[in-house]
C-alpha cells in the first residue's frame, strides 16, 4: 500500500511541477535530497556500527543473560505468558536494552526475533497475543536513557548542545511508556 502512496505522491508532484513551471525546482530538490540522504546515512553509520557492535559484545559475553535475570520481575509482570530466562525473554530484554540506549535500528532485529519466538507459543497464529501487543507498545513508546541517534542528528545540524534535551525526553518517554503499558494492560482484560 505504501508503494502506491509514494508513487502517487511522486507522480502528483511531477505533474504539479510541470504545470506550474517549477520543474527546475523539482529536479534541484530531488538531487539535493539524494545528496542530503547519503550525507545523513554516512554521519550516523559510525554511531550505529559502534552501538550495534557493543550490543553484539554484550550478547556474546552473556551480559544479556544477566540483564534478562535482572529485568525478569518486570518482564514477568509485563509479559506474563513469557517464562523468565526463555529465549523470548532474552530477545525482549535485548530489545528493551537497545531502546534504552536510543538504538532503534539495533533494537529492531531483537524485536523481530522476540516476535518470532512469541509467535511459536501462539495458539492462534493469525491473532497477536497480549505479549506481542505489549512488545509493540513498549517498542513504539520506548524509554531512551541515551538518545544517541537524536543527539547525533542534532549535532550534525549544528546544535551547540545536542544533549540538552535529554531530561525533557526522559519525562516524555516515561509518561508515554507508562500510559501505553497501562492502556495495554486494561485492554488485555477486554475480550
Amino acid at each position: 500500500m505504501m508503494n502506491y502512496i509514494w508513487a502517487f505522491l511522486i507522480i502528483l508532484s511531477t505533474i504539479c511541477a510541470i504545470f506550474t513551471g517549477n520543474i527546475s525546482f523539482l529536479s534541484n530538490a530531488v538531487l539535493s535530497g539524494a545528496n542530503d540522504a547519503v550525507s545523513l546515512i554516512i554521519s550516523i553509520l559510525g554511531m550505529m556500527a559502534f552501538w550495534t557492535g557493543i550490543m553484539k559484545i554484550a550478547e556474546k559475553s552473556k551480559i544479556t543473560e544477566y540483564l534478562s535475570n535482572l529485568f525478569s520481575p518486570i518482564i514477568k509482570f509485563i509479559f506474563p505468558d513469557c517464562p523468565p530466562g526463555s529465549p523470548s525473554a532474552k530477545a525482549i530484554c535485548m530489545n528493551i536494552t537497545a531502546n534504552l540506549l536510543g538504538l532503534g535500528n539495533a533494537a529492531t532485529p531483537f524485536g523481530i526475533e522476540a516476535m518470532k519466538k512469541l509467535q511459536k507459543n501462539n495458539d492462534s497464529k493469525s491473532t497477536a497475543t497480549n505479549s506481542m501487543a505489549m512488545l509493540i507498545v513498549i517498542n513504539t513508546a520506548s524509554l531512551q536513557l541515551i538518545p544517541t541517534l537524536l543527539c547525533t542528528l542534532r549535532q550534525k545540524h549544528g546544535c551547540a548542545n545536542p544533549m540538552e534535551i535529554i531530561p525533557h525526553l526522559w519525562i516524555i518517554s516515561a509518561v508515554s511508556l507508562t500510559v501505553g503499558i497501562i492502556s495495554t494492560k486494561i485492554l488485555e482484560k477486554v475480550k
